[in-house]
């Protein structure tokens, strides 16, 4: 049975998907602007938060937003952490991968994730303690024992081009043992993928709560573990949180061996 704020958070993640799927068509004529260098929103960007934030607005009035357009609202105990369109560029390019992502944080924790892919109706959800689900079935990371043969997923946010170096050393190390790395584009997904065992682990530096808070639950609710490149607590996923982290994702052994290949190289002292 899902719990009542998933209930909600479902009703507003595909209310956001659809304006998504309906604005598809029209993506040459959309107003693009960049937030900071390589980092772009569109005005689709605002009207799916737009949606997102009424929903929630009606059931929970006194709860604060974070939002990655509109910023944060409020505060106090309960925070809907929102990022209406994960994989802006990816949308903006006509390529077919991006997502909802919206978490309720408490005191800075996640306690339910919604993450929705509109383009393969796939909902993702999780609640402490509850598990994780896919499409109303449970889910579980994969149980990948190492590195060897392994399938992980990278990203390139621009805010951390300075240490780019450091990560393609990083990734020249880990597929002497690795079978692939993709990069995908979509930090929510990437972690949802990881949670029903699409992708063994995935790793990214510069990341905020809107895009891991519901995607790190709901690895942590598969079985999985979250942790920075120094196996150390993510921090909170809310306004306290607001620098970019690095991040870690996989089932316990995974992540152990790919934070240490990630140390070994020195990519991780590169962030420091």
């Amino acid at each position: 049975m899902q719990k009542p704020a998933v209930t909600l958070m479902v009703k507003a993640a595909r209310a956001a998907g659809n304006v998504l799927l309906r604005n598809m068509h029209k993506l040459d004529a959309l107003n693009v602007v960049e937030k900071d260098r390589l980092d772009y929103a569109s005005e689709v960007d605002g009207q799916a938060e737009t949606v997102i934030i009424k929903e929630l607005r009606r059931a929970t009035p006194d709860y604060a937003i974070l939002g990655e357009e509109g910023g944060a609202q409020g505060s106090g105990r309960f925070t809907w952490v929102i990022d209406p369109l994960d994989g802006t560029s990816n949308y903006l390019h006509g390529f077919p991968h991006f997502c909802v992502s919206i978490a309720l944080v408490e005191n800075g924790e996640p306690i339910h994730g919604v993450i929705f892919d509109p383009l393969r109706n796939d909902l993702f959800t999780a609640s402490r303690g509850s598990g994780a689900t896919l499409n109303d079935k449970k889910i579980r990371v994969a149980e990948r024992k190492d590195l060897n043969g392994a399938f992980l997923i990278t990203g390139f946010p621009p805010r951390e081009r300075k240490s780019v170096g450091a990560h393609l050393k990083c990734i020249e190390a880990l597929l002497q043992d690795a079978e692939d790395i993709r990069r995908t584009g979509s930090a929510a997904l990437d972690l949802a993928y990881v949670a029903c065992g699409r992708a063994d682990a995935y790793f990214e530096s510069g990341v905020k709560p809107w895009d891991i808070a519901a995607g790190a639950l709901m690895v942590r609710e598969a079985g999985g573990k979250v942790v920075d490149y120094r196996g150390r607590s993510t921090g909170p996923m809310d306004t306290r949180g607001l620098m970019g982290r690095p991040l870690v994702a996989g089932n316990l052994k995974i992540c152990d061996a790919l934070q240490n290949k990630i140390v070994a190289t020195g990519y991780a002292n590169a962030l420091d």
